[in-house]
């Protein structure tokens, strides 16, 4: 039988008291929101918190809405919120076809988007899409409130940017004219992906002005395939563009053997995904595709 480790349970009441028992706890305290990552590896005993710090109840880091310039997603939003949040699919609908292929009804009825990106799994979907987005974190801890870029809060496998105390209370995604799009490939429906691309575009007319290309799954440093937008950005966005785009982004990626295919396989998928994803992104962008 799996079994975790004796463990204590506190349930906080406000986002102040969660971080008054953080500080109590320490860095071997754990916050749980969903657990559908931290639960099983707890029964694994891969994880042995002493302390698990319940969130549910934190209505504060709840709801989507528009503020200003940028789309303000609360740590605590349910994935099968934002799948289905109509404000979030009008200005980004990289969000709606990444939360459509993450696990199940069950998983995104009950997983949070806060909890996703915090658990910074290698083959994690949010994390490719943030940070193509190129979207702000915001966490607050006992230094006060700060803002840690998407592409600097994932500084390796299950490691994040967050410090001893600290607590993601929302993300903001700013707001500008552009299309975007998630392409993904999986041994079977929910699960860890193979490999997946997200792309983000600002066309102005024919020439790419911006763009975002988030990794999963693949290696690439901060889910980001940043010498692939360096290429485009500037020129047109044509096929043959996209096409050495996803050439450029599988050569720079760095994905490892496991049971889920080999090193060759996964770098043709992360090519050919970045290029799918691109031209969706473009077909959007000119309103070819909704």
């Amino acid at each position: 039988m799996q079994v975790p480790a004796p463990f204590q349970y506190e349930k906080a009441t406000s986002v102040e008291h969660a971080l008054t028992l953080l500080a109590q706890y320490g860095p071997e305290s754990r916050v749980v929101a969903g657990g559908h990552s931290l639960l099983p590896m707890m029964k694994l005993r891969l994880a042995q918190p002493e302390a698990l710090i319940d969130i549910n109840d934190l209505v504060e880091l709840a709801g989507i809405s528009v503020d200003g310039d940028a789309l303000r997603i609360g740590a605590m939003v349910r994935h099968t919120e934002l799948l289905h949040s109509a404000v979030a699919g009008e200005h980004f609908p990289i969000l709606r076809d990444a939360e459509r292929v993450i696990a199940d009804p069950v998983v995104r009825n009950r997983g949070t988007v806060g909890g996703s990106l915090c658990q910074a799994d290698p083959s994690e979907d949010l994390s490719a899409a943030f940070a193509a987005l190129r979207a702000d974190l915001v966490a607050v801890g006992p230094g006060g409130r700060r803002t840690i870029p998407a592409r600097e809060f994932f500084v390796g496998p299950y490691q994040t940017a967050l410090d001893d105390g600290e607590l993601l209370v929302e993300l903001r995604v700013p707001i500008r004219s552009h299309a975007s799009a998630y392409e993904k490939v999986e041994r079977r429906v929910g699960d860890w992906a193979v490999a997946a691309a997200g792309a983000v575009l600002n066309l102005v007319g024919d020439t790419v002005t911006e763009v975002g290309i988030g990794l999963t799954a693949v290696g690439a440093t901060g889910f980001v395939a940043a010498e692939a937008e360096d290429f485009l950005r500037g020129g047109q966005a044509s096929d043959e563009r996209f096409a050495e785009a996803g050439r450029i982004a599988a050569e720079h990626c760095n994905p490892a053997a496991d049971q889920r295919g080999p090193v060759d396989y996964k770098r043709h998928l992360a090519g050919e995904l970045t290029t799918r994803a691109l031209r969706r992104a473009a077909a959007r962008a000119r309103g070819e595709e909704a």
